[in-house]
Protein backbone atom coordinates (compact mmCIF):
# COMPACT_ATOMS: atom_id res chain seq x y z
CA UNK A 1 0.00 0.00 0.00
CA UNK A 2 1.24 3.65 -0.71
CA UNK A 3 3.00 5.44 1.83
CA UNK A 4 0.50 8.79 2.34
CA UNK A 5 0.85 12.24 3.76
CA UNK A 6 0.51 12.72 7.31
CA UNK A 7 -2.78 14.89 6.38
CA UNK A 8 -4.36 12.26 4.40
CA UNK A 9 -3.55 10.22 6.89
CA UNK A 10 -5.19 11.72 9.57
CA UNK A 11 -7.84 12.35 7.24
CA UNK A 12 -8.56 8.93 6.96
CA UNK A 13 -8.48 7.64 10.28
CA UNK A 14 -11.42 10.09 11.07
CA UNK A 15 -13.56 8.73 8.20
CA UNK A 16 -13.35 5.26 9.73
CA UNK A 17 -13.41 6.01 13.73
CA UNK A 18 -17.19 6.25 14.34
CA UNK A 19 -18.95 8.25 17.13
CA UNK A 20 -18.70 6.21 19.52
CA UNK A 21 -22.48 6.10 21.61
CA UNK A 22 -24.02 8.02 24.38
CA UNK A 23 -23.58 7.72 28.17
CA UNK A 24 -25.71 8.84 31.22
CA UNK A 25 -22.87 9.32 34.03
CA UNK A 26 -23.19 10.69 37.62
CA UNK A 27 -22.24 14.80 37.17
CA UNK A 28 -18.71 13.86 39.49
CA UNK A 29 -17.99 12.18 36.36
CA UNK A 30 -18.38 14.53 33.72
CA UNK A 31 -15.52 16.42 33.83
CA UNK A 32 -13.62 15.75 30.07
CA UNK A 33 -16.53 14.68 28.23
CA UNK A 34 -18.49 16.05 25.72
CA UNK A 35 -22.61 17.02 26.47
CA UNK A 36 -25.09 15.60 24.21
CA UNK A 37 -28.31 17.04 25.55
CA UNK A 38 -29.13 21.20 26.19
CA UNK A 39 -28.77 22.02 30.36
CA UNK A 40 -31.29 24.82 30.77
CA UNK A 41 -32.04 27.06 34.03
CA UNK A 42 -33.73 25.43 36.83
CA UNK A 43 -34.91 28.95 38.10
CA UNK A 44 -33.84 32.07 37.32
CA UNK A 45 -30.70 33.22 38.20
CA UNK A 46 -29.57 34.34 40.71
CA UNK A 47 -33.12 33.16 42.24
CA UNK A 48 -33.20 36.15 44.34
CA UNK A 49 -31.85 39.68 44.73
CA UNK A 50 -28.50 38.34 46.13
CA UNK A 51 -26.22 40.32 48.15
CA UNK A 52 -22.52 40.59 46.88
CA UNK A 53 -20.66 42.73 49.79
CA UNK A 54 -20.79 41.90 53.84
CA UNK A 55 -22.02 44.97 55.59
CA UNK A 56 -25.75 46.64 56.15
CA UNK A 57 -28.88 46.71 53.89
CA UNK A 58 -30.84 49.65 53.86
CA UNK A 59 -33.02 51.40 52.35
CA UNK A 60 -31.95 54.02 49.79
CA UNK A 61 -35.01 55.22 48.51
CA UNK A 62 -36.38 55.94 51.78
CA UNK A 63 -33.48 56.74 53.73
CA UNK A 64 -33.14 60.40 52.23
CA UNK A 65 -30.11 62.55 54.02
CA UNK A 66 -29.65 59.76 57.13
CA UNK A 67 -26.35 58.63 58.32
CA UNK A 68 -27.19 56.82 61.02
CA UNK A 69 -29.45 53.49 61.49
CA UNK A 70 -30.41 51.07 64.15
CA UNK A 71 -29.35 47.84 63.73
CA UNK A 72 -32.41 45.35 63.82
CA UNK A 73 -31.01 42.17 63.31
CA UNK A 74 -28.34 39.99 61.46
CA UNK A 75 -29.15 38.24 58.31
CA UNK A 76 -26.88 35.24 56.92
CA UNK A 77 -26.53 33.46 53.75
CA UNK A 78 -29.35 30.81 53.46
CA UNK A 79 -31.45 32.06 55.89
CA UNK A 80 -35.37 33.64 54.59
CA UNK A 81 -35.05 37.31 54.02
CA UNK A 82 -36.24 39.72 57.29
CA UNK A 83 -38.44 42.39 56.60
CA UNK A 84 -37.08 45.63 56.97
CA UNK A 85 -39.14 47.67 59.74
CA UNK A 86 -38.46 51.12 58.78
CA UNK A 87 -36.08 53.64 57.09
CA UNK A 88 -34.45 54.21 59.81
CA UNK A 89 -33.29 50.35 60.36
CA UNK A 90 -30.97 48.20 58.58
CA UNK A 91 -30.05 44.42 58.39
CA UNK A 92 -26.72 43.30 59.11
CA UNK A 93 -26.27 41.12 55.91
CA UNK A 94 -23.90 38.58 54.67
CA UNK A 95 -22.38 37.84 51.32
CA UNK A 96 -24.60 35.43 49.26
CA UNK A 97 -27.45 36.15 51.22
CA UNK A 98 -30.90 37.45 50.00
CA UNK A 99 -32.07 40.87 50.32
CA UNK A 100 -34.05 41.71 53.23
CA UNK A 101 -37.64 42.91 52.27
CA UNK A 102 -37.79 46.54 52.02
CA UNK A 103 -34.07 47.30 51.12
CA UNK A 104 -32.44 47.50 47.97
CA UNK A 105 -29.25 48.68 48.95
CA UNK A 106 -25.87 47.08 50.52
CA UNK A 107 -23.45 49.66 52.70
CA UNK A 108 -19.80 47.36 53.01
CA UNK A 109 -18.73 46.66 56.36
CA UNK A 110 -15.63 49.08 55.50
CA UNK A 111 -17.74 52.00 55.07
CA UNK A 112 -19.26 52.27 57.80
CA UNK A 113 -18.68 52.46 61.67
CA UNK A 114 -20.58 50.34 64.83
CA UNK A 115 -21.87 51.84 68.09
CA UNK A 116 -23.41 48.92 70.29
CA UNK A 117 -26.92 48.58 68.23
CA UNK A 118 -26.14 51.34 65.21
CA UNK A 119 -24.27 51.75 62.22
CA UNK A 120 -23.24 55.01 61.52
CA UNK A 121 -22.22 55.89 57.73
CA UNK A 122 -18.60 57.27 56.83
CA UNK A 123 -18.75 60.49 55.35
CA UNK A 124 -18.28 60.13 51.64
CA UNK A 125 -20.53 57.09 51.52
CA UNK A 126 -23.57 57.72 48.72
CA UNK A 127 -26.87 54.98 49.12
CA UNK A 128 -28.05 54.03 45.34
CA UNK A 129 -30.41 51.50 44.92
CA UNK A 130 -28.96 48.76 43.09
CA UNK A 131 -25.51 48.90 45.14
CA UNK A 132 -24.31 45.41 45.82
CA UNK A 133 -26.92 43.45 44.70
CA UNK A 134 -27.01 41.01 42.44
CA UNK A 135 -30.81 41.49 40.58
CA UNK A 136 -32.49 38.54 40.06
CA UNK A 137 -32.55 36.76 37.16
CA UNK A 138 -29.66 39.19 35.89
CA UNK A 139 -27.93 36.11 34.78
CA UNK A 140 -30.39 34.38 32.95
CA UNK A 141 -34.43 33.02 33.40
CA UNK A 142 -35.90 29.90 34.71
CA UNK A 143 -35.79 28.03 31.29
CA UNK A 144 -32.70 29.48 29.17
CA UNK A 145 -30.56 27.06 27.89
CA UNK A 146 -27.58 27.24 29.70
CA UNK A 147 -25.52 24.24 27.84
CA UNK A 148 -26.09 23.51 24.25
CA UNK A 149 -25.16 19.76 22.99
CA UNK A 150 -21.78 19.23 21.96
CA UNK A 151 -20.33 21.49 25.05
CA UNK A 152 -17.08 20.11 26.41
CA UNK A 153 -17.15 19.56 29.86
CA UNK A 154 -14.71 21.84 31.80
CA UNK A 155 -14.99 23.11 35.71
CA UNK A 156 -17.49 26.17 34.67
CA UNK A 157 -19.84 23.71 32.40
CA UNK A 158 -19.73 21.12 35.46
CA UNK A 159 -20.53 24.19 37.53
CA UNK A 160 -23.75 25.40 35.37
CA UNK A 161 -25.07 21.78 35.32
CA UNK A 162 -24.77 21.14 38.85
CA UNK A 163 -26.45 25.21 39.79
CA UNK A 164 -28.83 23.86 37.26
CA UNK A 165 -30.01 21.23 39.63
CA UNK A 166 -28.80 18.37 37.41
CA UNK A 167 -27.35 15.43 38.70
CA UNK A 168 -26.58 13.03 35.80
CA UNK A 169 -25.56 13.96 32.16
CA UNK A 170 -25.76 12.17 28.78
CA UNK A 171 -22.49 12.57 27.28
CA UNK A 172 -20.13 10.66 24.26
CA UNK A 173 -18.78 7.52 25.51
CA UNK A 174 -15.17 6.92 26.15
CA UNK A 175 -13.94 3.99 24.73
CA UNK A 176 -12.06 0.93 26.16
CA UNK A 177 -8.51 0.74 25.08
CA UNK A 178 -6.26 -2.13 24.87
CA UNK A 179 -2.46 -1.23 24.57
CA UNK A 180 -0.62 -4.15 23.65
CA UNK A 181 3.04 -4.21 23.22
CA UNK A 182 4.79 -6.57 21.26
CA UNK A 183 8.56 -8.55 21.35
CA UNK A 184 10.87 -11.16 22.53
CA UNK A 185 13.60 -8.23 23.61
CA UNK A 186 10.82 -6.45 26.14
CA UNK A 187 11.11 -6.78 29.60
CA UNK A 188 9.15 -5.39 32.46
CA UNK A 189 10.58 -2.82 35.03
CA UNK A 190 11.41 -4.83 37.91
CA UNK A 191 12.42 -8.19 36.35
CA UNK A 192 15.57 -9.84 35.37
CA UNK A 193 17.23 -8.38 32.45
CA UNK A 194 19.81 -10.26 29.54
CA UNK A 195 22.18 -7.94 28.55
CA UNK A 196 20.55 -8.64 24.53
CA UNK A 197 17.40 -7.35 26.17
CA UNK A 198 15.67 -3.73 27.09
CA UNK A 199 12.90 -2.48 29.15
CA UNK A 200 9.27 -2.49 28.22
CA UNK A 201 8.35 1.41 28.13
CA UNK A 202 6.67 1.69 25.28
CA UNK A 203 3.04 1.49 26.85
CA UNK A 204 3.81 2.46 29.98
CA UNK A 205 4.01 5.84 27.72
CA UNK A 206 1.06 5.65 25.81
CA UNK A 207 -0.83 4.35 28.72
CA UNK A 208 0.68 7.44 30.78
CA UNK A 209 -0.36 9.60 27.62
CA UNK A 210 -4.14 8.45 27.11
CA UNK A 211 -4.26 8.74 31.07
CA UNK A 212 -3.27 12.29 30.81
CA UNK A 213 -5.63 13.06 28.00
CA UNK A 214 -8.60 11.79 30.42
CA UNK A 215 -8.80 8.50 28.99
CA UNK A 216 -9.68 6.19 31.64
CA UNK A 217 -10.27 2.75 30.28
CA UNK A 218 -6.98 1.55 29.78
CA UNK A 219 -5.61 -1.78 30.10
CA UNK A 220 -2.60 -3.22 28.72
CA UNK A 221 -0.54 -6.48 28.16
CA UNK A 222 2.62 -7.76 26.65
CA UNK A 223 2.70 -10.70 23.70
CA UNK A 224 5.93 -12.21 22.36
CA UNK A 225 6.73 -12.75 18.99
CA UNK A 226 5.31 -15.94 18.66
CA UNK A 227 2.34 -16.25 16.01
CA UNK A 228 0.00 -18.58 18.25
CA UNK A 229 0.08 -16.24 20.89
CA UNK A 230 -0.08 -13.31 19.46
CA UNK A 231 -3.12 -14.37 17.47
CA UNK A 232 -4.94 -15.54 20.97
CA UNK A 233 -3.84 -12.48 22.95
CA UNK A 234 -5.40 -9.91 20.16
CA UNK A 235 -8.12 -12.50 19.13
CA UNK A 236 -8.76 -11.84 23.22
CA UNK A 237 -8.45 -7.82 22.96
CA UNK A 238 -10.59 -7.86 20.00
CA UNK A 239 -13.62 -9.15 21.87
CA UNK A 240 -12.60 -7.01 24.91
CA UNK A 241 -11.85 -3.34 23.42
CA UNK A 242 -13.09 -0.94 21.37
CA UNK A 243 -9.55 0.19 20.36
CA UNK A 244 -6.36 -1.66 20.45
CA UNK A 245 -3.13 0.13 20.55
CA UNK A 246 -0.24 -1.87 19.15
CA UNK A 247 3.29 -1.09 19.63
CA UNK A 248 5.91 -2.59 17.29
CA UNK A 249 5.41 -5.32 14.97
CA UNK A 250 4.10 -3.69 11.73
CA UNK A 251 7.26 -2.75 9.98
CA UNK A 252 8.59 -5.02 6.98
CA UNK A 253 10.20 -7.45 8.45
CA UNK A 254 10.23 -11.10 8.36
CA UNK A 255 9.37 -10.98 12.77
CA UNK A 256 7.15 -8.23 12.20
CA UNK A 257 3.98 -10.22 12.70
CA UNK A 258 1.29 -7.73 13.32
CA UNK A 259 -0.45 -6.71 10.11
CA UNK A 260 -0.76 -10.74 9.33
CA UNK A 261 -2.19 -11.58 12.36
CA UNK A 262 -5.16 -8.73 12.65
CA UNK A 263 -5.79 -9.98 8.81
CA UNK A 264 -6.32 -13.66 9.82
CA UNK A 265 -8.92 -12.11 12.62
CA UNK A 266 -10.92 -10.01 10.23
CA UNK A 267 -9.31 -6.36 10.83
CA UNK A 268 -9.01 -4.16 7.62
CA UNK A 269 -6.32 -2.77 6.51
CA UNK A 270 -6.96 1.00 6.11
CA UNK A 271 -3.27 2.74 5.98
CA UNK A 272 -0.26 0.96 6.48
CA UNK A 273 2.83 3.35 6.02
CA UNK A 274 2.94 7.02 6.23
CA UNK A 275 5.31 9.29 4.16
CA UNK A 276 7.48 10.47 7.34
CA UNK A 277 10.30 9.98 9.75
CA UNK A 278 10.12 9.17 12.12
CA UNK A 279 7.09 7.05 12.34
CA UNK A 280 6.78 5.56 8.72
CA UNK A 281 5.52 2.30 9.56
CA UNK A 282 2.56 3.30 11.34
CA UNK A 283 -0.63 1.12 10.46
CA UNK A 284 -4.32 1.46 11.28
CA UNK A 285 -7.33 -0.80 10.45
CA UNK A 286 -10.95 -1.60 11.32
CA UNK A 287 -13.35 -4.69 12.25
CA UNK A 288 -16.83 -4.90 10.45
CA UNK A 289 -18.26 -4.05 14.15
CA UNK A 290 -16.59 -0.98 14.12
CA UNK A 291 -13.59 -1.97 16.76
CA UNK A 292 -10.15 0.35 16.05
CA UNK A 293 -6.84 -1.01 15.67
CA UNK A 294 -3.57 1.65 15.58
CA UNK A 295 -0.11 -0.01 14.77
CA UNK A 296 2.31 2.40 15.72
CA UNK A 297 6.00 1.49 14.92
CA UNK A 298 8.36 0.22 17.88
CA UNK A 299 10.79 2.73 18.43
CA UNK A 300 10.17 4.74 21.45
CA UNK A 301 10.22 8.21 19.87
CA UNK A 302 7.87 6.87 16.60
CA UNK A 303 5.52 5.57 19.47
CA UNK A 304 5.11 8.84 20.94
CA UNK A 305 5.27 11.00 18.08
CA UNK A 306 2.36 8.74 16.11
CA UNK A 307 0.15 8.57 19.12
CA UNK A 308 0.46 12.11 19.63
CA UNK A 309 -0.54 13.12 15.23
CA UNK A 310 -3.15 11.16 14.98
CA UNK A 311 -4.63 8.31 17.94
CA UNK A 312 -5.25 11.19 20.09
CA UNK A 313 -6.58 13.07 18.02
CA UNK A 314 -8.84 10.76 16.70
CA UNK A 315 -10.17 9.45 20.03
CA UNK A 316 -11.13 12.85 20.85
CA UNK A 317 -13.27 12.99 17.90
CA UNK A 318 -14.76 9.67 18.51
CA UNK A 319 -16.05 11.28 21.84
CA UNK A 320 -17.10 14.21 20.08
CA UNK A 321 -14.77 16.43 20.59
CA UNK A 322 -13.88 19.55 18.26
CA UNK A 323 -10.76 18.35 16.10
CA UNK A 324 -8.34 21.81 16.71
CA UNK A 325 -5.85 22.48 14.22
CA UNK A 326 -2.46 22.36 15.33
CA UNK A 327 -0.86 25.16 16.93
CA UNK A 328 1.41 27.48 14.70
CA UNK A 329 4.98 28.66 16.56
CA UNK A 330 8.18 30.23 15.37
CA UNK A 331 11.62 28.33 15.36
CA UNK A 332 13.98 29.21 18.09
CA UNK A 333 16.96 28.60 15.97
CA UNK A 334 17.45 27.72 12.14
CA UNK A 335 16.54 24.29 10.83
CA UNK A 336 17.43 21.75 7.67
CA UNK A 337 15.93 18.89 6.74
CA UNK A 338 17.22 16.69 3.44
CA UNK A 339 14.78 13.79 3.47
CA UNK A 340 12.10 13.79 1.00
CA UNK A 341 9.84 12.53 3.88
CA UNK A 342 7.73 15.01 6.25
CA UNK A 343 9.52 15.33 9.73
CA UNK A 344 8.69 15.17 13.13
CA UNK A 345 11.17 17.36 15.20
CA UNK A 346 11.29 17.36 18.90
CA UNK A 347 11.47 20.89 20.29
CA UNK A 348 11.30 22.53 24.42
CA UNK A 349 9.34 25.81 23.96
CA UNK A 350 11.45 28.81 25.49
CA UNK A 351 10.55 32.51 25.47
CA UNK A 352 12.92 34.95 23.56
CA UNK A 353 13.24 38.30 25.65
CA UNK A 354 10.44 39.88 24.15
CA UNK A 355 8.29 37.27 25.69
CA UNK A 356 7.46 35.39 22.39
CA UNK A 357 7.22 31.80 22.69
CA UNK A 358 9.59 29.69 20.42
CA UNK A 359 10.78 26.55 19.70
CA UNK A 360 13.86 25.04 20.52
CA UNK A 361 14.86 22.32 18.18
CA UNK A 362 16.03 19.27 20.24
CA UNK A 363 16.77 16.22 17.84
CA UNK A 364 17.27 12.81 19.10
CA UNK A 365 19.75 10.94 17.86
CA UNK A 366 17.74 8.03 16.30
CA UNK A 367 14.34 7.03 16.74
CA UNK A 368 15.02 4.95 19.58
CA UNK A 369 16.65 7.68 21.62
CA UNK A 370 13.89 8.41 24.11
CA UNK A 371 16.15 9.62 26.41
CA UNK A 372 16.18 12.65 24.84
CA UNK A 373 12.63 13.18 24.84
CA UNK A 374 13.06 14.32 28.67
CA UNK A 375 11.91 17.91 29.32
CA UNK A 376 10.99 18.53 25.43
CA UNK A 377 6.82 20.10 24.77
CA UNK A 378 6.13 18.42 21.94
CA UNK A 379 7.33 18.41 18.31
CA UNK A 380 6.93 20.70 15.18
CA UNK A 381 6.16 19.52 11.73
CA UNK A 382 8.29 20.50 8.85
CA UNK A 383 7.68 19.77 5.24
CA UNK A 384 9.19 17.43 2.89
CA UNK A 385 12.91 18.25 2.23
CA UNK A 386 15.81 19.76 1.05
CA UNK A 387 13.95 22.40 3.26
CA UNK A 388 16.38 25.20 4.83
CA UNK A 389 14.42 27.34 7.58
CA UNK A 390 15.71 30.11 9.75
CA UNK A 391 15.18 31.07 13.57
CA UNK A 392 11.56 32.86 13.21
CA UNK A 393 10.04 30.29 10.35
CA UNK A 394 6.71 29.21 11.82
CA UNK A 395 5.40 25.83 11.56
CA UNK A 396 2.91 23.65 12.92
CA UNK A 397 3.22 22.66 16.81
CA UNK A 398 2.50 19.40 18.27
CA UNK A 399 1.92 18.91 22.15
CA UNK A 400 2.87 15.82 24.22
CA UNK A 401 0.32 17.28 26.10
CA UNK A 402 -2.33 19.39 24.31
CA UNK A 403 -5.70 18.82 24.93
Amino acid sequence: MRRMNPAAAEQLIGQHLPRLAIETLPLSQCAGRVLRESVVAERDQPPFDRVTMDGIAVSAGRAGARREFIVQGMQAAGAPPMALLGPEHCVEIMTGASLPQGCDCVVPYERIDFTQARATLHLNVELAPGQNVHRRASDCVQGAQLLAPGAFLNAPEVAIAAAAGVARLQVDGEPSIGVVSTGDELVEAGAPLAPHQIRRSNAHAICAALRQHGFTRVADTHVPDDEAVMHETLKQQLATHAVLLLSGGVSMGRRDLVPAVLERLGVRTVLHGVAQRPGKPMWFGTTTDQRAVFGLPGNPVSTLTCLVRYVLPALHAAMGRQRRPAERIALGAPVTWNIPLTSYLPVRLDRDDEGACRAIPRPTNTSGDFTALAGTDGFVELPPGPVSFPAGHVVPLYRWFSW
